[in-house]
């Protein structure tokens, strides 16, 4: 089985627990579970429905605020942004908007018909999507060509350990719906691969790259 993103030869492992076998690429530190297990958008939808994410709740708005507070300071002064995957809520476009930056958002399920391929954006933000994604490579460059050139794509998803016996034991895969996962150096691989440039990391779940 080959990797997703970088295309090198990857090994395979078990958990023994679940009886899943996962894929792992050493030259990009990508991982994908066996490809069977990848739910189509009515399952994801049944799961992702099951989420009580109120707009209202202080610590709703508080995780996103994390996101933003990682973002802003890092691209400066832009003027439009595309928020990618955004669920059944709108309110990190809303808060952006609140920053002084007019954002769009699209969901494959939720907002299907929101997305302009025409228009282009000087900041894509996406959050909790990546590790849902059956190729995120091919989505990675989607987004690339809504962004204007020296825009920002800036990612939040979790980083797993990169060790085999701590991933069996981390939360995150046991979510049916995370079917992929990733380092900081995954995007690395993959920036680099299609000429942009890896800006910065908190070294736990968030990223930026700018397209050159």
């Amino acid at each position: 089985m080959h990797c997703h993103i970088c295309n090198k030869s990857t090994k395979s492992f078990v958990h023994e627990k679940t009886n899943i076998r996962y894929y792992y690429c050493k030259n990009c530190a990508y991982i994908f579970k066996s490809p069977e297990l990848y739910q189509d958008f009515t399952l994801q939808k049944e799961r992702y429905n099951l989420h009580t994410n109120d707009e209202n709740d202080a610590g709703y708005k508080a995780y996103f605020q994390r996101f933003l507070d990682f973002t802003l300071p890092l691209v400066g002064p832009v003027k439009t942004a595309l928020d990618f995957g955004c669920g059944a809520s709108s309110i990190l476009s809303t808060m952006l908007g609140e920053n002084g930056i007019e954002c769009a958002y699209y969901d494959p399920i939720y907002h299907p018909d929101t997305l302009d391929d025409s228009k282009k954006y000087e900041l894509i933000v996406s959050t909790e999507v990546f590790e849902h994604l059956h190729q995120p490579k091919e989505v990675f460059l989607t987004l690339l060509k809504h962004l204007k050139k020296d825009g920002f794509l800036a990612i939040q998803t979790q980083f797993h350990p990169n060790n085999e016996e701590d991933f069996k034991k981390w939360y995150y895969h046991q979510d049916p719906t995370h079917i992929v996962f990733f380092t900081a150096d995954t995007f690395r691989v993959l920036a680099k691969d299609h000429g942009c440039t890896f800006l910065a990391d908190n070294g736990k779940n968030m990223l930026l790259i700018q397209k050159n």
